[in-house]
């Protein structure tokens, strides 16, 4: 019995030290990810664009410069990333995006959309809607029709 307390004791300060490294090791992640949203809202501009292609592909395959995969992260290099040819004015280039966006890109239609250096923020006019997007309109339908069968 008494060799099963010392086991316990030290499965949960064990336990209790990986908790602590995880909720320390997230909160340097999470002050670092809002850093960077900053950036990205304070450089985005906004652009007519015609996506050409889109795929999704190793960071090393990608189609973009070495510097980008250099000063990636040791531990995202291997992710796969989504990414979008398309033409901005007479050039054609290279953008990557995140997959909310990448799901909602038509491919040769120009579109406007928010562009932060070589990432694609979001899709300000032009998108297709998604499955939830059409299913939320659905219900704000109903729910407006169903308001105004009331009042009546």
């Amino acid at each position: 019995m008494q060799t099963f307390l010392t086991i316990l004791a030290v499965l949960l300060i064990i336990a209790a030290i990986a908790l602590f490294l995880l909720y320390h090791f997230g909160q340097k992640l999470q002050i670092r990810q809002a850093e960077s949203q900053k950036a990205i809202d304070t450089y985005s501009q906004t652009v007519s664009l015609l996506a050409i292609d889109k795929k999704k592909m190793k960071l090393k395959a990608a189609p973009f410069p070495a510097e980008v995969y250099e000063k990636t992260p040791i531990y995202l290099r291997h992710l796969s990333v989504y990414v979008v040819k398309a033409k901005i004015g007479p050039k054609i280039v290279n953008l990557m995006c995140e997959k909310n966006v990448f799901e909602q890109i038509p491919l040769k239609v120009t579109i406007q959309g928010k562009i932060s250096g070589a990432y694609l923020t979001e899709i300000t006019k032009g998108a297709v809607p998604t499955e939830k997007m059409i299913e939320k309109r659905r219900k704000e339908k109903a729910k407006a029709e169903k308001k105004a069968a009331k009042n009546k």
